[in-house]
């Protein structure tokens, strides 16, 4: 995690009772001529403006790179900052040789990149070993201020039944080692190698969320509380929630809504709380059917409707979700914004949809390469 992504929540935040948002975007550096992920991270760092390296950091391999957002209470900040920091970012990365892609998985076959060489990630791979996914694994993490743990527990019991639908809208990387997966998010796929990564399960209390993650590291499962994988967390470091279910978005409009939504969700799940609306307690196992299915499909397929285990088109749990958000979203001055941002993500659909259009155009994974490498510095 960057340094600068979130931080306590502002005096004019707790003022007006709006929440704090802030953005980690990861991203997989290639060869600009064939597309292969490859081990060019230190080369990239050197060329990155002084000014920025705050808000940049190596990854676990070294094909990727990450950047994070200063928190904000308005989406146009969030929008400046990550596209002067993907702007900046693809620059450093062609000035070294090399091409900056906003997704989740490398689709094009080559060696795997190295790790790393960090004590903390030396220790992984010799406990771990071959769980290593490939090019490179990236995500979007989205943090939210909450004012205390427990609160941030209560809204962890409520977020977690939503969370199938925004991992459907940002399935990006459905090819993997030269070809199409059938999957519209293959990163979920090999992100579930870590025995880590789940749902986050329904929590009693802060002290049950801490007590679960002193016997998860000393069953073996983690190293530390930064290896809990759950798709919603507390941050270890800041007063947020921590929402890292997506593939990273391939365009700055795209992690905007993904940003807005994840808001609006933390914002709704504040205003049950406050309101004595219970959670709606999802069975764990329905939830691992609904994300694998949102990884399978995608935005363009079927997905869970959690609340009664049958499958509906995904698009139009979409709209019936972002309507249960409109109060927050109109409370953040975000609803004229999302809308329009809605409307260009059902023209263009999912990343991992555009991705398969240039395909079927072409037939060439470098083409899909190039649109993708526009779209994160556009």
């Amino acid at each position: 995690m960057t340094g600068q992504v979130a931080e306590a929540p502002s005096e004019m935040a707790a003022a007006t009772g709006l929440l704090t948002v802030g953005v980690e975007e990861e991203f997989l550096l290639v060869d600009p001529h064939t597309g292969a992920a490859v081990p060019a991270v230190d080369l990239v760092m050197e060329q990155v403006p002084a000014e920025l390296r705050g808000q940049v950091e190596r990854e676990f391999q070294t094909s990727q790179i990450e950047i994070g957002s200063p928190p904000g209470l308005e989406l146009s900040s969030i929008r400046h900052s990550l596209g002067l920091l993907r702007r900046a970012l693809a620059d450093a990365a062609e000035r070294a040789g090399v091409r900056l892609l906003a997704i989740g998985t490398g689709p094009v076959d080559g060696p795997v990149p190295p790790v790393v060489d960090k004590p903390r990630f030396d220790r992984m791979i010799e406990r771990f070993r071959l769980l290593v996914p490939g090019p490179g694994n990236n995500g979007m993490h989205v943090h939210v201020g909450v004012p205390d743990p427990e609160t941030g527990v209560q809204v962890l019991n409520h977020v977690r039944p939503w969370l199938p639908l925004l991992h459907a809208m940002t399935t990006n990387s459905p090819f993997a080692r030269g070809e199409d997966t059938g999957y519209a998010s293959w990163r979920s796929v090999e992100w579930e190698r870590w025995p880590s990564v789940a749902p986050t399960p329904w929590l009693e209390s802060h002290e049950h969320y801490q007590r679960l993650i002193r016997q998860l590291i000393s069953s073996g499962v983690m190293l530390d509380e930064g290896m809990l994988y759950w798709y919603a967390r507390l941050s270890a470091k800041y007063p947020t929630v921590e929402l890292r279910i997506g593939d990273v978005c391939p365009s700055v409009d795209d992690a905007v809504l993904v940003a807005a939504l994840v808001r609006a969700l933390v914002a709704t799940a504040r205003a049950d709380i406050d309101a004595g609306r219970p959670a709606l307690r999802t069975d764990h196992h329905l939830l691992v059917g609904a994300h694998w299915r949102a990884a399978h499909d995608g935005l363009e397929g079927e997905a869970v409707d959690v609340t009664t285990g049958e499958l509906r088109p995904a698009w139009e749990l979409l709209d019936q979700f972002v309507d249960r958000l409109r109060p927050a979203l109109e409370q953040h001055g975000d609803w004229a914004e999302v809308t329009d941002l809605l409307g260009g993500l059902r023209r263009h659909g999912s990343g991992a949809a555009r991705q398969r259009a240039v395909y079927a155009r072409t037939g060439r994974l470098t083409d899909v390469v190039q649109d993708v490498a526009r779209q994160t510095r556009d």
